[in-house]
């Protein structure tokens, strides 16, 4: 296939993609609306827990819903896993058609953030099937961003600009989207245990789609384990980041938009992990820092990134 063809084969995957995912969210819906939650909160198994038996709950997880609710359940779970795969041909065929790594502009590296944050959610939901009710939380977020990302990021193929020319842009950048699509995850199951606690503080009677979701300790424990593991990610980013800038300009650091609001992201984040672990600040107020840390996440991408004329942009080709 000539350039040409692989570059409209992957904006083709993209429209595919953000199909699939619709569905998808549709399917999720239909999983939540014609279930029903068992009258004890569950407490289900978060990603990375030690080794060992899983509670009967947790691994039987929808087994005492209706038939065809499981069935929505996995048909999301399908969709969900099919849109991830036409997203990844999105990355692959965009990549062949200019001949480099496809995340030379702000169109692919968003790109790039939503399938890391789509591959997470699915590789959590298998490890622990009760996570599959957040599918919906996680997917409409997905299909947003996805057409906002179409409508107001869509660059064409093309090379990247003399500056990004550089191996540094294998690591850097593939760091900062591994790092910021965990966050994602990371930063709904902040917004949602904050949800979710207030609830259980009123007595636990959650109705309509908050009774649905995992139980507040599950939420908390999955926003910390995945921040916990994207932090070093992030931290590795911001430190390549700063090797690149040194190799390309001289300097490690110029304090300019991206670097600045990089670093604040890292802050943030650092002072939530504290939080997470310091009296006084665990549950809500630790959550609450999660969630201005995605909240800086999501500005330094469409803002900071779209706006300013930093040494370093991602936003161009020649």
């Amino acid at each position: 296939m000539t350039a040409d063809q692989l570059a409209a084969l992957s904006d083709t995957l993209f429209s595919v993609s953000v199909g699939l995912y619709s569905l998808a969210v549709v399917a999720f819906c239909a999983q939540l609306a014609f279930g029903r939650r068992p009258a004890r909160a569950r407490e289900l198994v978060g990603a990375g827990a030690p080794a060992g038996p899983a509670p009967a709950d947790t691994a039987a997880a929808g087994a005492d819903e209706p038939a065809p609710v499981r069935r929505w359940g996995l048909a999301a779970m399908a969709l969900t896993a099919l849109g991830a795969l036409t997203h990844a041909g999105v990355l692959v065929a965009r990549g062949l058609a200019a001949d480099r790594l496809p995340w030379g502009n702000m169109y692919e590296f968003a790109t790039a953030v939503v399938l890391v944050a789509v591959v997470a959610f699915l590789v959590l939901a298998v490890r622990s099937p009760g996570l599959r009710h957040l599918g919906l939380f996680v997917l409409a977020p997905v299909v947003v961003s996805l057409v906002a990302i179409g409508l107001f990021l869509y660059a064409e193929a093309g090379p990247l600009v003399a500056a990004l020319r550089s191996s540094w842009l294998a690591v850097h950048v593939t760091t900062a989207i591994l790092g910021f699509g965990v966050f994602f995850v990371s930063g709904i199951a902040s917004v949602l245990y904050l949800v979710r606690s207030r609830y259980e503080a009123r007595g636990g009677d959650a109705s309509g789609l908050v009774a649905h979701l995992p139980s507040a300790a599950t939420l908390d424990r999955l926003a910390h384990r995945t921040a916990v593991f994207g932090f070093p990610i992030w931290t590795f980013a911001v430190i390549a980041g700063a090797i690149w800038a040194e190799s390309a300009w001289g300097r490690f650091w110029g304090w300019d938009p991206k670097e600045t609001w990089a670093f604040i992201a890292w802050v943030v984040y650092a002072a939530y992990l504290h939080a997470r672990t310091t009296a006084g600040w665990r549950g809500r107020p630790a959550a609450w820092v999660n969630v201005v840390g995605l909240a800086v996440m999501v500005f330094n991408l469409l803002y900071v990134n779209m706006v300013s004329t930093g040494l370093h942009s991602y936003g161009g080709v020649n």
